[in-house]
C-alpha cells in the first residue's frame, strides 16, 4: 500500500524568469545541472517550476541542493526527476510523479511524492 507524502505545484512567467537569469548570471549554475542549462528559456522555467513544486511537496523549509534533482525526459518525452546525492538517499523507496507544461508565456509543474 502506498500513501502520498506531499503534493506541490508552481507556476512561472517565462519572460520574468528569463529576465531573472539575465540579471543574476549565477542563478543558472546554482539551480540547473549542466545538461539542463543548455535548454531554452521556456524549458528552464518549467524545470525551475518543477524543482519549486518538489520543494513544496517535500515541505522543504530548509534549502536543498537544486542540482540533485535533475529533470530529464524519457524516450517517450515524459519528464521525470533523476536524483543524486542526499536527495537520492532521501527519496529512496518513494515514487515521484512530475508533469510539466509551458504555454502562453507561463510554465507550470506539479509534483506528487508517494511513499511505497
Amino acid at each position: 500500500m502506498s500513501s502520498i507524502l506531499g503534493i506541490g505545484i508552481d507556476v512561472v512567467a517565462i519572460d520574468r524568469f528569463q529576465e531573472s537569469l539575465e540579471r543574476t548570471p549565477g542563478l543558472l549554475k546554482r539551480v540547473f545541472t549542466p545538461n539542463e542549462a543548455k535548454l531554452n528559456a521556456s524549458s528552464l522555467a518549467a524545470r525551475f517550476a518543477a524543482k519549486e513544486a518538489l520543494a513544496k511537496a517535500l515541505n522543504a523549509k530548509a534549502a536543498f541542493n537544486w542540482q540533485e534533482a535533475e529533470v530529464v525526459n524519457e524516450v517517450t518525452g515524459k519528464p521525470v526527476f533523476e536524483f543524486s546525492g542526499e536527495m537520492a538517499v532521501r527519496l529512496a523507496g518513494h515514487n515521484v510523479h512530475l508533469t510539466l507544461s509551458h504555454d502562453a508565456g507561463i510554465a507550470s509543474a506539479m509534483v506528487i511524492v508517494e511513499i511505497q
